[in-house]
């Protein structure tokens, strides 16, 4: 059994179903194309390890087909739409990356506890960062050249 995604004349992935070959999903009509559950930004991942394959072949069309997902025939690569006007697509992942990597620290000490979780994290558009609410509802930032949260 394999994954196929059923793509419409945008190129927007409809839906995706589990069909046991390309000749079952031919006869629904419309256009489908493999779809490899396992892969994200172009790598397959082993199902039960989490790590990545030894056969990257399996790694189909950069990323798994979602709903509303982009197929470009060009990269031959299932994109989502761009998050962010200042994010920008990685050429061989096809996955959007922020203009500020991802904060490293995703918790923070309380009198209770030394490893809280944030309530919420989030990227702000506006000042091209990182931002956190803790669960006292402080607003933070993160700032990439200390690798620390800051209070604003």
């Amino acid at each position: 059994m394999a994954h196929f995604a059923k793509i419409n004349s945008e190129n927007k992935v409809e839906t995706v179903i589990v069909a046991p070959d390309q000749d079952y999903v031919d006869s629904l009509g419309g256009r489908w194309i493999q779809t490899s559950y396992n892969t994200l930004g172009g790598v397959h991942y082993d199902s039960i390890t989490g790590q990545p394959s030894a056969d990257q072949s399996k790694a189909l069309r950069k990323n798994f087909a979602g709903m509303g997902v982009n197929y470009d025939e060009s990269k031959d690569a299932f994109i989502s739409d761009q998050p962010y006007p200042s994010w920008t697509l990685d050429e061989f992942s096809c996955v959007y990356e922020p203009p500020v990597s991802p904060p490293t620290v995703l918790t923070y000490a309380t009198d209770e506890r030394d490893n809280e979780i944030f309530k919420s994290m989030d990227w702000d558009e506006s000042n091209l960062r990182w931002i956190a609410v803790k669960y006292d509802d402080t607003n933070v930032y993160w700032d990439p050249n200390t690798t620390s949260w800051i209070l604003y």
